[in-house]
């Protein structure tokens, strides 16, 4: 499969503390053309996380967009979207079990996890953080450009490079091997249109 190079990230908690409803990030990722991007809510009852895969899906109707839940397989399901699992979580493998030919993606942070996830069922691996966040509490250690240098060696799958990612240097994480660069916290700057931040990414990830 092939990602696009930007892949957006709707976090609720982040989304929620900027006071930007996910209807809204979504109809404006759906404007710049964005062509991947994951709901990730940690903490909403199922129905609600439901409620707002709903939304975005409307958002998007009709584009060309690979619509990815965090973490809850069995919400994937209900939703008709592809799932992205961290390295503790369910395994790429039950995942496949469950959604069949859904897209699959899993979290690496080390080599020793990429070597797995390039063994296993998911269709494309992430590997952070590249660089320091504070959109995760739960951070692993950075790995910076040389370990995305490191899991481009180790995989054939599309690798996506998360962790800190920024205007500044996503083209530097691209050109580290990376083919897509996850962003969070970069599409919500201050006193800018998340739609905007986005077309800025894929002019400078092209």
């Amino acid at each position: 499969m092939t990602l696009p190079k930007l892949y957006a990230i709707a976090d609720r908690a982040t989304l929620d503390a900027r006071g930007i409803r996910v209807s809204e990030f979504a109809r404006e990722m759906a404007q710049a053309g964005v062509g991947v991007l994951q709901y990730r809510d940690k903490v909403g009852a199922p129905n609600e996380v439901l409620r707002a895969a709903k939304e975005i899906g409307a958002e998007f109707a009709g584009q060309d967009c690979l619509l990815i839940m965090n973490d809850r397989a069995d919400l994937a399901l209900l939703a008709g979207w592809g799932v992205h699992v961290g390295h503790l979580d369910m395994s790429p493998a039950d995942v496949r079990r469950l959604l069949g030919a859904a897209v699959i993606g899993v979290s690496t942070h080390n080599d020793d996890q990429v070597m797995k996830a390039d063994a296993g069922a998911a269709d494309y691996v992430a590997i952070g953080p590249v660089f320091a966040t504070s959109s995760k509490a739960d951070t692993e250690p950075v790995v910076g450009l040389e370990g995305v240098r490191r899991a481009r060696a180790l995989t054939r799958k599309p690798l996506v490079a998360i962790g800190g990612i920024t205007r500044e240097n996503a083209r530097s994480v691209i050109d580290a091997g990376a083919d897509s660069v996850a962003v969070i916290g970069g599409l919500l700057v201050a006193g800018e249109r998340p739609g905007k931040m986005a077309k800025q990414f894929l002019e400078i990830v092209g």
